[in-house]
């Protein structure tokens, strides 16, 4: 178990006894090989769908009542064939979530697939600026984490209340930032797993699994 910080002055509240449990997707053979997915569409690998029924069984402890709370996913098949695993397992009906483009993974631009060894080779100056300020820096056509926690936090302020969102790497990431206060370049480091469930609630954060 984890635990934040409280949320700093200007960070949406996740309100009075709101709880987000934010879901990463299961793996992919993009994930196996190390290659950046960003915006590519990825499918799940068979211990991805493992790990989505995993998550489904943690999430049947912690929520409480499943039917009870808001499903919202990532448009990228990977994080919507989580949900519809997740939801299988707490004996949902498996279509039935909401879909939010602003909550698709942070884009690499045209350094999606490829691996970080190759692109040290191919792009070393723009890797290097990247270790610099990982926070800040945009990939050639693609996005940097401030660019991803403004669509991220407009995303979550238009949340119902309770939510189960399934989305990726970078998203929580921004997430962790915006509603708990993770220092930017602990954030931007920060290895989040698969698998698990990151909880948010009243400016703080847990992970269960």
């Amino acid at each position: 178990m984890s635990a934040a910080p409280s949320a700093p002055a200007g960070a949406p509240d996740t309100g009075p006894g709101r709880r987000l449990f934010f879901v990463r997707h299961g793996e992919t053979d993009w994930n196996v090989a190390g290659r950046l997915q960003g915006r590519r569409d990825v499918p799940l690998n068979a211990l991805g769908r493992i790990q989505a029924a995993q998550v489904g069984r943690v999430l049947n402890q912690l929520v409480g009542d499943v039917a009870g709370v808001h499903y919202v996913s990532s448009p990228l098949s990977r994080a919507a064939e989580t949900m519809r695993i997740l939801r299988t397992t707490l004996d949902l009906p498996a279509s039935t979530f909401a879909s939010d483009i602003r909550l698709a993974e942070i884009s690499f631009g045209r350094w999606e697939g490829q691996t970080w060894p190759e692109l040290r080779r191919r792009d070393h100056d723009g890797v290097r600026r990247r270790d610099l300020d990982p926070w800040r820096f945009q990939p050639p056509g693609g996005e940097s984490y401030l660019d991803l926690c403004a669509r991220v936090e407009k995303a979550i302020a238009d949340l119902p209340g309770d939510a189960v969102i399934v989305t990726h790497g970078g998203v929580v990431r921004a997430a962790l930032h915006v509603l708990a206060g993770m220092p930017e370049g602990e954030a931007a480091l920060l290895p989040v797993r698969q698998g698990a469930v990151y909880v948010v609630a009243g400016g703080v954060f847990k992970v269960a699994d």
